[in-house]
């Protein structure tokens, strides 16, 4: 009998549930650009449901905290049941050291953090697609750190709130600097404050932990 070969493996099948559009369209990209992945995404609980029995079991199944239908870690056990025994974990940006035991107390997966850089996002989703149960190191040792976020607005200026709302509206750097009369420079400097106090790494996590946090 013949070995199959990589390029014959089947994918892994991710299934990302969201209820925000950036999010959703920039984990399918980055892993539909990739051979060894296949994802769907889905805006809601009620749809990614709805998918898993329909098309399902995916391999790994990833659902917003917070999105639509979740109420809370609720819809994680109703994703489990779907999921055919599969593994399914939870996507957020600042989960609290409660809601990190109870997901795992009820088997889910693990956690993935949306301000977690892109380049680590295969390992996670591999791990765990293979049945182990990942959560970030710095969830595990600083437990406080990521709460402390959720006070969101309290920590940012006026100028990085205007700031961060018309990077939310998809503006490049000189956009914003002729709408608010900045220089460039003065304009990114702000962006990397905004990243900093949110603990993304980049304009476009920085604009969906804003989301996540209640900030707009």
């Amino acid at each position: 009998m013949s070995m199959m070969t990589p390029s014959e493996a089947k994918p892994i099948r991710v299934l990302i549930a969201d209820d925000h559009a950036m999010v959703l369209e920039m984990f399918k990209q980055f892993l539909s650009n990739l051979p060894d992945f296949e994802a769907q995404t889905a805006p809601d609980l009620d749809t990614a449901l709805e998918k898993m029995d329909a098309e399902g079991p995916f391999d790994l199944v990833l659902v917003d905290l917070d999105m639509p239908g979740m109420n809370g870690v609720g819809g994680l056990s109703k994703a489990i049941e779907r999921n055919g025994g599969n593994p399914v974990g939870i996507l957020t940006s600042n989960p609290t050291a409660h809601v990190v035991s109870e997901s795992l107390s009820l088997g889910g997966a693990g956690i993935i953090l949306k301000t977690e850089s892109l380049k680590n996002l295969t390992n996670e989703i591999r791990f765990m697609a293979n049945g182990g149960r990942y959560v970030p190191v710095e969830l595990i040792n600083r437990p406080r750190a990521k709460a402390r976020d959720t006070s969101g607005n309290s920590s940012l200026s006026e100028r990085e709130m205007t700031v961060l709302a018309l990077l939310a509206q998809g503006k490049p750097n000189r956009e914003i600097g002729a709408e608010l009369g900045l220089a460039e420079a003065t304009v990114k400097m702000h962006v990397k404050s905004i990243c900093a106090k949110l603990g993304a790494s980049n304009r476009t996590q920085a604009v969906i932990v804003a989301r996540d946090i209640g900030i707009f």
